[in-house]
This record gives structure tokens, C-alpha cells and sequence, in this order.
């Protein structure tokens, strides 16, 4: 496979997490309290939303003369809006991201209005539930939180102490140790993970192959991403795909 530049592999990288961009009308105020609802974990605020149904909301815009294709769409506009309202409110990339593909695959193939609507209750309160853990778990300190936005937007090249300690203004030991004691894993181990999570949902949800994926997540060789993935896994990227 011929090498990929930085700039190209950085270019890939940042199309496929932000696959989810679609340009829309502004909402109007009560959509913005549902999606706060959401990304704040406001788990009884939100079933209060969903008493009513999501295909009867009013206000929604008609996308398609067909009823059926005309919900789905809306469907993906709110998968997309609520993913990204819970990335900018700290949810991770992956999480937000594998949520929204699993649902919108699983409303691709329902056939009513009907199900679509339990599937969008079922998938707003799975958002909602994730806010509500994160809120519940240990917030991190700002140099840790700076690190991980950091990881997330440069899982395309290899990252080091280095760069992490240049990025929050702090000695490699004392970040090294904060990070940890903060999350409960070294930066190495953290960043290995979260590589190993984005390559699964390559995996899953796009065509790229593992020699792709291997070479757009910064791994120097398709051999040495199939051994970390298999460490981490128990499968093979081909296997796993």
C-alpha cells in the first residue's frame, strides 16, 4: 500500500468523524431545550419530551413526499444534532459517533412510522443515559480534558508525551502522573485504546480496509495494527470486519 502523507491522512481522519455534518435550518427554542435536556443527563426532563411522539412533533419540515422516507431523514438530522451536542458537552467521538451509526442503520431498515418512533425514544434516552453516567463520573482538570480533546483530533499521527506536555504547558512527568491519576490509565495506554476503538468503528461502519485503517490511525505497519488490535480485541481487524 503506498504511503499516505500527514496532511492527506489527517484530511481522511477528520472526514470520517465528522461524517455526520448536515446543513441545517437553526432549530427553534424548544428543539434547543430538548437537545440541553440530553447532553445535560436530564434523564426525567427528557422522558417528558418523549411523551409525545417523535412523528407528530410539530414543526418538523417536510423532507419527502414519502412518510416513511420523510421521518427517516428527520430521524438522522436529530441522531446528528444530538451526537454533537454531547460531543461539545464531553462525550467521546467514538461513543457519540457508534451510537448514532448503530441507530440510523437500525431505522434505515424499520418499515413504520410506528417503530421509527420507539426506536427514536430508545435512542434519545441511550444519549441521555451516557450524559448522565459522564456527569456522575469524576470530573477531569483542565490540563487532562485539553489532552484528550488533543488525542481525539490527531488520532491520524503519532502522539507523544512531548506533544501533549507542549499542548497544556506542563513537564512530561507532572502530566504524565496527572493523567493518570485523573483517569486511571497512562497517556500511552489511553491513546492505544482509543485507536483500537476508532478502528473498530472504521471497521464497522465504513469501507475501509485494515491496511487503510492502519495506515489513516498512524500505525507504522498493517502488522504491527492487527497485533495491537488482536491484543486488544481477541480478533483480527479482517476477522473482526
Amino acid at each position: 500500500m503506498e504511503n499516505r502523507t500527514s496532511s492527506s491522512k489527517e484530511w481522511i481522519y477528520k472526514e470520517y468523524v465528522n461524517r455526520e455534518d448536515l446543513v441545517l435550518h437553526a432549530p427553534y427554542e424548544p428543539e434547543m431545550e430538548f437537545y440541553n435536556a440530553v447532553k445535560s443527563g436530564d434523564i426525567a426532563k427528557v422522558k417528558t419530551y418523549l411523551k409525545q411522539d417523535f412523528t407528530s412533533t410539530p414543526g418538523l419540515g417536510r423532507l419527502s413526499d414519502n412518510d416513511l422516507r420523510n421521518f427517516r431523514y428527520h430521524f438522522i438530522i436529530t441522531a446528528a444534532m444530538i451526537s454533537r451536542s454531547c460531543i461539545e458537552a464531553g462525550l467521546s467521538h467514538e461513543q457519540a459517533y457508534s451510537l448514532s451509526d448503530f441507530y440510523i442503520q437500525k431505522a434505515d431498515r424499520l418499515d413504520t412510522l410506528a417503530k421509527i418512533d420507539r426506536l427514536h425514544d430508545d435512542m434519545v434516552l441511550s444519549y441521555t443515559e451516557l450524559m448522565s453516567n459522564l456527569k456522575a463520573s469524576s470530573m477531569y482538570s483542565k490540563p487532562v480534558i485539553k489532552c484528550i480533546n488533543y488525542i481525539y483530533a490527531h488520532l491520524h499521527m503519532r502522539i507523544t508525551l512531548k506533544d501533549l506536555s507542549k499542548e497544556v504547558s506542563l513537564s512530561e512527568s507532572y502530566l504524565s502522573r496527572l493523567f493518570k491519576q485523573e483517569t486511571g490509565v497512562s497517556i500511552s495506554e489511553y491513546i492505544s485504546v482509543q485507536k483500537i476503538e476508532t478502528a473498530k468503528n472504521m471497521l464497522m461502519y465504513s469501507d475501509y480496509s485494515p491496511a487503510q485503517i492502519a495506515s489513516i490511525l498512524g500505525y507504522p505497519s498493517q502488522s504491527y495494527f492487527t497485533e495491537c488490535f488482536k491484543k486488544a480485541t481477541g480478533s483480527t481487524p479482517k476477522h473482526f470486519k
